[in-house]
């Protein structure tokens, strides 16, 4: 890299981590006024609403990455401009392309910030700040209805064959994805009643599955009475201990504890897995699995569109008429990103495009802005 192409990076990376540190501040101090209200209730306290605000720190660097390198780089750009630093580097022979290419190898660097904060930092930071605040309070996780939470899920043999349907209701999961009150109907694959299981409580235990506590299983087995028709019989046994092999794990169940956008990609492949195989709608994982793979690229197409910043001169607006500029496009970006989201899931569009318009629509943008500068010079 050259003198100018390295003096351009380090002032832009300077710019970027000034800004993403304001949003924070900003973030950071919002969530807390929002766990206030929250001091008190059973065990929390003041230092677990602050381990739960800071616990929440790395998702907020993965959400605002792309405005604040908007933001950064166009008040580093902006700078140059105003001091005609700018138009000295284009004197020296930093031409259109050479700075494309030096803006968007810095925003490559900050993609990839932007992909180890949101597969390596966020799930698990945002899991156990679920872990202290329901511990904590007492709560559960993930009731969807008054009976409790619903799973669909499937027995297979070693072949990958369907044995058995089972559509398991929990009571109550609890932050470290123990069980409580576990009921589980099991049917085979013509959907004839086998079993109900219910359980008191359950913890996974790899590599053999779940563990489930004073458990009372019910057997149905067909029986030909006097006059040849079949009727079910009932078999009721009562375990002190079960070993229940599922295809549900923790990181399955984890799932309920994490909005689909701070989950991993990995955890979103397998539960869009799950959810196939089990034939169930997986449109909002998708669109966030997709969303994992657009977003890095909209960092760096968010550095392209603050390079035509670089070409206006004072006369076209001071640095704050420019950072104003910028904020307007970062939120206009963060809106689309949700408003398409929403709409593919209304409209049944392809998960790809629903997450992928708004980094689109950024390019387009940044490739007319480029050109337009390019013919008022």
């Amino acid at each position: 890299m050259t003198l100018i192409g390295r003096y351009l990076a380090r002032e832009v990376f300077a710019a970027v981590a000034f800004v993403l540190a304001a949003f924070l501040a900003l973030f950071t101090f919002f969530d807390f006024i929002s766990e206030l209200e929250d001091i008190g209730r059973g065990g929390y306290r003041v230092q677990h609403a602050l381990a739960f605000v800071v616990l929440n720190i790395p998702g907020h660097v993965y959400e605002l990455m792309p405005i604040a390198a908007l933001i950064g780089s166009i008040f580093a750009l902006a700078q140059f401009a105003s001091h005609s630093e700018y138009t000295a580097m284009r004197a020296a022979g930093l031409g259109r392309r050479r700075a494309l290419a030096a803006i968007t190898s810095v925003g490559a660097v900050i993609a990839l910030v932007t992909v180890l904060f949101g597969e390596l930092l966020t799930p698990p930071a945002e899991r156990l700040a679920q872990q202290v605040r329901l511990g904590a309070i007492g709560g559960t996780v993930g009731v969807q209805f008054r009976s409790g939470l619903w799973i669909k899920d499937t027995l297979k043999d070693s072949e990958g064959r369907v044995q058995r349907l089972r559509f398991v209701n929990v009571a109550e999961v609890m932050p470290d994805t123990t069980l409580r009150d576990l009921r589980s109907f099991e049917f085979d694959t013509d959907f004839r009643l086998l079993e109900i299981v219910r359980a008191a409580s359950g913890s996974f235990t790899p590599p053999s599955g779940w563990r489930l506590m004073k458990v009372q299983r019910t057997l149905f087995e067909p029986v030909k009475v006097a006059d040849s028709t079949v009727a079910l019989s009932a078999v009721r046994t009562q375990l002190e201990r079960h070993d229940w092999a599922s295809e549900l794990t923790p990181e399955i169940l984890g799932v309920l504890t994490l909005d689909p956008e701070r989950m991993s990609a990995w955890s979103l492949v397998r539960y869009v897995q799950h959810l196939r195989e089990n034939l169930q709608r997986a449109d909002r994982y998708e669109i966030a699995l997709w969303k994992k793979v657009f977003y890095p690229i909209a960092v760096v197409v968010m550095m392209a569109l603050a390079l035509p910043f670089a070409y206006l001169q004072s006369r076209s607006g001071g640095i704050g008429y420019k950072v104003f500029a910028g904020i307007m496009l970062g939120v206009a970006f963060h809106f689309l990103n949700g408003l398409f989201s929403h709409l593919g899931l209304l409209n049944t569009w392809p998960a790809w495009l629903a997450a992928g318009v708004p980094s689109m629509i950024a390019l387009v943008l940044a490739i007319g802005m480029l050109a337009w500068v390019d013919r008022a010079r």
